[in-house]
């Protein structure tokens, strides 16, 4: 892992690290970056964590989030400590300030990404995109459906804020746009109030 600058090990520990961020939708929207993470935006650590928690309970994997190097760029890889792969993320946000249909959104920023760079952009990275605006909700099959093609992204996921429960819980959606074996992967996180421990359950 040549590539990596610095790696949670635990991510329970990244959690607790994320937690004020979390809390405070402001640093969600415009947090600066990490300047001892790579230069890792808020909502991008938060996503990676989100996927690498929903990875490992629902597949078993034990995967983590790092930082990367200037030659590959990107907003920080994937890593299974298993295997040790690492998958390279871009990531892009739907700002909270845009209202409207969040499928025509979502399409929107995925083609934005897209034609950034081409192929040589995209090519074996997965696309993240946040969904911070107050858009309502999305079909996951359909707008896996709708993807444009060619996609050049590896993967496509979608992650979200649903609620913040009364007792202080955070709820988020993942969605992974792929109709392959079926219905696309969507799954809920709900993280404890005392951000100490998380929940999984998948709903499609």
């Amino acid at each position: 892992m040549k590539l990596l600058v610095r790696k949670f090990v635990d991510l329970k520990i990244a959690l607790k690290e994320l937690e004020p961020f979390i809390r405070d939708g402001r640093q969600v929207q415009n947090g600066k970056p990490f300047r001892n993470f790579g230069r890792m935006l808020p909502r991008e650590a938060i996503a990676n964590w989100l996927l690498c928690a929903t990875a490992n309970a629902i597949d078993g994997r034990q995967l983590t989030f790092a930082s990367t190097d200037d030659p590959i760029g990107g907003d920080g890889i994937i890593v299974d400590q298993m295997t040790d792969e690492d998958f390279p993320t871009e990531h892009v946000m739907v700002p909270v300030q845009q209202s409207g249909d969040a499928e025509a959104l979502i399409l929107k920023a995925i083609d934005h990404k897209r034609n950034k760079g081409a192929d040589a952009y995209a090519s074996g990275k997965t696309l993240v995109v946040f969904l911070n605006a107050g858009a309502g909700h999305f079909f996951p099959n359909r707008l896996a459906r709708a993807l444009p093609t060619p996609l050049r992204f590896a993967s496509v996921w979608v992650i979200s804020l649903q609620r913040v429960d009364q007792d202080g819980a955070y709820i988020y959606g993942v969605t992974l746009l792929d109709v392959a074996n079926g219905d696309a992967p969507a799954l809920l996180v709900r993280i404890s109030s005392t951000f100490d421990a998380w929940e999984v359950t998948r709903v499609q």
